[in-house]
């Protein structure tokens, strides 16, 4: 799987929730929704770790873990295919560049 499909994929299935349960997301290209959901899945990803460290109530969860993961993933996604982020370009030009060598 490569990003850009994954992309597609997560765009296209939150296209189809949003439908589904008539969430009605901000129309403008400014990706605000996109960008709170990212911050709401984070605080979920951080709720579960916190459990799974014992710092926090509630038993520990690792599959919820990995889907809360995998939920801070899809939005990230979400949001930059709403701003027009070419987040492979990005990862190559701010990470992967690490890994060349150097002259």
């Amino acid at each position: 799987m490569d990003l850009k499909g994954l992309s597609e994929d997560v765009v296209r299935i939150s296209d189809i929730y949003a439908r589904e349960h008539g969430i009605d997301r901000d129309k403008a290209a400014s990706g605000d929704w996109a960008l709170l959901k990212v911050q709401e899945e984070l605080g979920e990803l951080t709720a579960e770790h916190l459990r799974m460290s014992g710092r926090a109530r509630g038993a520990a969860d690792d599959q919820a873990l990995h889907d809360e993961a995998a939920d801070v993933m899809g939005m990230l996604l979400i949001y930059c295919d709403r701003v027009g982020i070419d987040l492979e370009a990005a990862m190559r030009r701010k990470w992967l560049r690490w890994l060349e060598p150097k002259p």
